[in-house]
């Protein structure tokens, strides 16, 4: 049996500094997925500018920079979400959104959360994740079998991802209710407010520090 593990992070660097620790433990590269906003840009103009064969031992934990690790995944490429805008996606999940298009034919048709929910996660759920990669977030899930999924679910949340459960309830306390496709995506500046908010919310309550290293790559899943 396989399991689907699901964790959103409030930027992108640590969310590849989760990858590249998965990869160093062993889990493969095409059952890893990564959707993260770009509203900036910042992500897109970054791929553009670098070489994307790589060297498969190439890691972000080597100061490579940006897509070291997310450039080695499989189906990387920049689309447009309804609600969402701009999004870098690779894995599993960006293929299955933008089937049919291509990454750079334009905007996904299907619905994000559709595309969460086949992967497993629970329909509250998805809309949490789906709000989250729109308030500027990413989102990193792995499948992988049973006898792993813990070993993943350990370093995944060595870095302390999102607790949707209380970021829910934050915005709950906003006015927000379900992930709409048809709002406007939120812009650049929008998004850093929203980060810099998270940030002090997370330094509050003893959540800055992440690890420097994991240290499961003993064995192969």
């Amino acid at each position: 049996m396989t399991k689907t593990i699901v964790a959103l992070y409030d930027d992108f660097s640590t969310a590849e500094r989760v990858i590249d620790n998965l990869i160093e433990a062993g889990f493969t590269r095409d059952d890893i997925s990564v959707m993260a906003n770009d509203a900036s840009g910042e992500y897109s103009s970054s791929l553009e500018d670098r070489d994307m064969v790589l060297d498969g031992d190439v890691s972000a934990g080597e100061g490579a920079g940006f897509g070291a690790v997310i450039g080695t995944l499989i189906g990387v490429g920049v689309s447009l979400i309804p609600g969402i805008g701009p999004v870098i996606g690779a894995g599993p999940l960006a293929i299955a959104l933008t089937a049919g298009i291509g990454a750079a034919a334009g905007a996904i048709t299907g619905g994000i959360t559709a595309g969460l929910i086949d992967m497993g996660v629970d329909e509250d759920d998805a809309h949490i994740y789906a709000e989250g990669i729109r308030r500027g977030g990413t989102l990193v899930s792995l499948t992988t079998n049973d006898e792993w999924a813990e070993r993943a679910e350990t370093i995944m949340n060595r870095y302390h991802p999102v607790d949707i459960d209380t970021r829910s309830s934050l915005w709950r306390e906003g006015g927000w209710s379900n992930f709409d496709h048809a709002a406007p995506p939120y812009n650049a500046e929008q998004i850093e407010r929203e980060r810099l908010a998270y940030r002090d919310y997370n330094v509050a309550r003893g959540m800055g520090a992440i690890p420097e290293e994991d240290v499961f790559s003993d064995q192969q899943p």
